[in-house]
């Protein structure tokens, strides 16, 4: 359990709001609500963030329900959407939702899982506006990093250091590494958490002597202090020696106009240690695995390509709709 203070939750929102602010206004704002409040993501941004300035909230109780999901938002002139990849990816797929009005649509707010870049641009092309993606954790209250919300495309980043706070991209020693370098992304501000509850050894692993957090994310800033997350530590693949993120082949693969979804792991090899295996959910029933194959060869390097295919009917999820790499690891 993430210790957050009231000081941290009320930090958060102020430094949400002032980045909102300049986009939407007082009063007149409809936020789509699709994730659960208990989720710090729906319960800071959504709730906190948009009731400080009046908006109506649509609390969407069962979002894996995409035709309800749908019949609800034609009711509704919305103006902010919320969410994460997988949610966006499964309406874009649905009839109902591309004949819906997106006049009034100001913003898409996507977070709690990489967003992909082939989800971002089906997004734009059906909306006419930017699916923009920011970062968080439970741990930062959650809100640590976000794109400016008047950005024209999709960019591949998590955006920049909100208010107040501060970023360092550091080695395995706590050391910062060199701009354009590859590093753990490390966060301090007044929205980082107290600790971990009754756990002083975890707390002391994350949080460094000098306020920094670990977040576990390995990530990398451009000179414009926009951030890219490459990966999770923990989910990298090690294929020869070589350093392969499930995030890299999962946004090759999803680019396949025949893919639904798809989910990138690490598996056992006795030639390269490691190799990658990717579940597929399937949009086009005659895609098979040598075609997938192919389509990586020709934009991934060769040690990057998924070694093996499993195809799925669905993929293992959280309450909010993220996929659990670790129950298909469990089960590989």
């Amino acid at each position: 359990g993430a210790m957050l203070s009231h000081g941290n939750m009320l930090a958060n929102l102020t430094q949400a709001h002032a980045w909102v602010s300049p986009v939407v206004g007082e009063g007149c704002e409809l936020v789509v609500t699709p994730l659960p409040l208990y989720h710090i993501f729906a319960l800071t941004a959504n709730c906190f963030t948009f009731i400080r300035i009046g908006a109506t909230n649509l609390l969407i109780t069962n979002p894996r329900d995409i035709p309800a999901f749908v019949a609800e938002l034609a009711k509704y002139p919305f103006t902010v959407v919320t969410g994460v990849n997988t949610l966006f990816n499964a309406l874009l797929n649905n009839d109902a939702f591309n004949a819906l009005d997106f006049s009034k649509l100001k913003v898409t707010l996507g977070g709690g899982m990489a967003v992909q870049k082939a989800v971002a641009e089906k997004w734009k092309l059906l909306t006419g506006k930017p699916l923009i993606e920011a970062y968080g954790l439970t741990e930062t209250s959650p809100a640590a990093t976000i794109n400016p919300l008047n950005i024209p495309e999709y960019n591949g980043s998590i955006g920049l250091p909100i208010s107040s706070t501060e970023v360092a991209i550091r080695n395995d020693d706590g050391i910062d590494v060199a701009l354009g370098e590859r590093g753990e992304l490390c966060i301090r501000g007044p929205q980082v958490m107290k600790g971990y509850y009754n756990r002083p050894e975890e707390t002391a692993n994350v949080l460094m002597p000098d306020g920094f957090l670990r977040t576990g994310d390995v990530a990398v800033m451009d000179n414009k202090g926009f951030i890219r997350i490459v990966d999770r530590k923990k989910d990298m693949i090690l294929v020869s020696g070589f350093n392969v993120y499930p995030n890299e082949v999962e946004d090759v693969v999803a680019m396949h106009p025949g893919v639904l979804d798809v989910a990138a792991i690490s598996v056992p090899d006795e030639h390269s240690g490691e190799a990658v295996k990717i579940f597929v959910v399937r949009k086009d029933p005659a895609v098979n695995e040598r075609m997938l194959i192919a389509h990586c060869r020709s934009v991934l390097t060769g040690y990057k390509v998924p070694k093996h295919v499993e195809f799925r009917d669905d993929l293992p999820r959280t309450n909010v709709g993220k996929i659990l790499r670790r129950a298909l690891k469990e089960g590989a």
